[in-house]
């Protein structure tokens, strides 16, 4: 049996699109197309959480798999409603009741084949099989593909690919059709958005893919969609999970969405991936309400525009809420979040500062995150090529004949980066410009992965390299400030913003850092002031925690929670 290729027409005199679409059917391996494949278990979790079961007339209800790669969604949806329709008597054409999209050529033909060996197991002839499957698998580009009608269920694990891997004259045709591809988004986004669309009033969207976009900048379209049309009823935080068939990298998350007006999101947490156990927790979800046996919690407004989602336990989410509408934010207590210098060629930018043949003014010494892995600054000696003038403009290179020099040594590295092409005459530029004066000026480091802060204060010396993040301040008092920034307050603050990565770590990144709530200095009492510098001085984290909590001025129970 041939794959279906379907004619697109709304491509028709778009050749480049056209041939960019082909080439990725017929060539791509599965890390470019974001092949990976989902474990059985979760499988049948997340078609019970749709309310796809074998119990109910599914030959009269229609799902769509978006990308179903080897056929774990499909070949088990597929059981399930040949199981159904034989159940019911075996009568009527389940034509309309299945599509399902994929790109690749050669997995098609491989899941094809399966299909039709269920479909001949259930007693179906060949004819009517290759009907069956003429109709419901649609070779072609999901995002791209016609799928007219609506749906009563969307199943599947949508691709995670980034932007770069895709041809550009694609990209353009997805960003014109797609509102929520934006910024930096992996193309499991549009995804998202395309299978909320086909979706029929009352029908369930149930996906597993990264969580990034639940917290991040690029989520904030998609999420502010299902804030506004849709009702985000489950989210199971899978991170940590063996969730797949191969040992990935991946922070997943499956998502039960719900074309219906918003509600009440119930969260489970890193369930253990056992069929028995999770159809326990399917049900303990699909009963709506919290379960302390199970771990299942309600979070009454997860949704909230464009926000980041906060799906954190009910007591550490009230208690955030509290500080926030108590507290101003980090920024508006003269505070300054900001990140250190990215080079873009590190190789040619830094290396010992008294090795860098350079003239004295051209470069700074560069603090790192090895510099600071003691909770103290112990600097290594490097420093960085700094080509900007205080003004912020490039230098001029007849000025600085030993930096022209060193420049043209390194000039290939230098001049290969995306920065330089994009501008040839400034080719010697770092991504980011360098400020001299930052480096002295005293400021707190941070790194950006860690399990908790790590909040280093440095006293004007030296100029942060681009995986530390820096705080500084024109009012608080930086050691009273970094043992708050040390303690389980300011980690609340973080952990409910940011994505976590596997082992727990956090992301301590300027957009999270400045979802912190922070009294006004004016506002701290004397004593207050000197239990905080004293705690910080020591590296007491003890004492920064208990100092912050009485600053902030929790209750015992509070400071329990946050220890957790």
């Amino acid at each position: 049996m041939q794959p279906l290729l379907i004619t697109q027409t709304s491509l028709e005199g778009m050749c480049p699109i056209t041939e960019a679409v082909d080439s990725l059917a017929r060539d791509s391996d599965g890390e470019k197309r974001g092949a990976v494949f989902t474990r059985r278990e979760v499988v049948d979790f997340m078609l019970d959480l749709a309310g796809y079961t074998s119990n109910r007339p599914l030959h009269t209800l229609r799902l769509l798999e978006p990308s179903f790669g080897g056929g774990e969604f499909l070949l088990a949806a597929v059981e399930r409603l040949l199981t159904a329709f034989q159940a019911a008597g075996g009568a009527g054409d389940l034509s309309p009741c299945i599509r399902a999209v994929e790109l690749h050529h050669e997995t098609f033909a491989q899941t094809q084949g399966h299909l039709e060996r269920l479909l001949l197991r259930f007693d179906f002839s060949k004819p009517e099989a290759a009907r069956l499957l003429n109709t419901w698998l649609i070779s072609g580009d999901f995002l791209l593909s016609p799928l007219p009608g609506q749906f009563d269920f969307v199943v599947g694990n949508p691709p995670y690919v980034r932007q770069e891997l895709i041809p550009a004259e694609l990209m353009l045709e997805y960003r014109r059709r797609y509102a929520t591809l934006y910024d930096r988004a992996d193309l499991y986004i549009p995804f998202i958005e395309r299978s909320l669309g086909l979706l029929a009033d009352g029908g369930q969207c149930v996906l597993i893919c990264a969580d990034r976009w639940t917290k991040n900048r690029y989520g904030a379209p998609l999420r502010a969609l299902v804030a506004g049309s849709f009702h985000l009823r489950v989210y199971v935080d899978m991170v940590d999970t063996p969730a797949f068939n191969a040992d990935v990298i991946a922070y997943p998350a499956i998502t039960l969405i719900e074309k219906a007006a918003p509600g009440p999101t119930l969260v489970a947490e890193r369930p253990v991936i056992d069929a028995e156990r999770l159809l326990l927790l399917s049900r303990a979800l699909l009963r709506g309400v919290a379960d302390s046996v199970t771990g299942v919690s309600l979070v009454a407004h997860a949704t909230m525009g464009s926000e980041p989602w906060v799906l954190s336990s009910s007591a550490k989410r009230a208690l955030l809420r509290r500080l926030e509408a108590t507290f101003p934010l980090l920024e508006d207590t003269g505070c300054k979040v900001g990140i250190g210098v990215a080079t873009g060629a590190d190789k040619a930018f830094i290396g010992k500062m008294d090795e860098l043949d350079v003239e004295p003014s051209r470069k700074l010494p560069l603090v790192t995150t090895k510099d600071i892995v003691s909770g103290e600054v112990r600097w290594r000696g490097l420093g960085v090529i700094n080509p900007f003038e205080d003004d912020g403009k490039l230098a001029d290179l007849t000025h600085y004949p030993k930096l022209h020099a060193y420049l043209e040594r390194h000039r290939a590295t230098i001049a290969g980066r995306h920065v330089a092409k994009k501008n040839p005459v400034g080719w010697y530029r770092t991504i980011d410009r360098i400020t001299p004066a930052l480096a002295s000026r005293p400021k707190l480091l941070i790194p950006d992965i860690k399990s908790s802060a790590n909040a280093v204060f440095e006293p004007g010396e030296l100029y942060p390299h681009h995986n530390l993040y820096y705080v500084e301040s024109s009012q608080w008092d930086l050691h009273a400030l970094q043992a708050v920034l040390l303690s389980n307050v300011a980690r609340q603050f973080v952990a409910a913003y940011s994505t976590t990565m596997r082992g727990g770590f956090l992301r301590f990144q300027a957009q999270y850092l400045r979802r912190i709530c922070l009294p006004e200095w004016h506002t701290v009492p004397t004593a207050m002031r000197e239990r905080l510098i004293r705690a910080a001085r020591t590296l007491d984290l003890g004492e920064c925690n208990k100092a912050a909590a009485a600053l902030y001025g929790l209750t015992r129970d509070e400071e329990s929670i946050l220890a957790q």
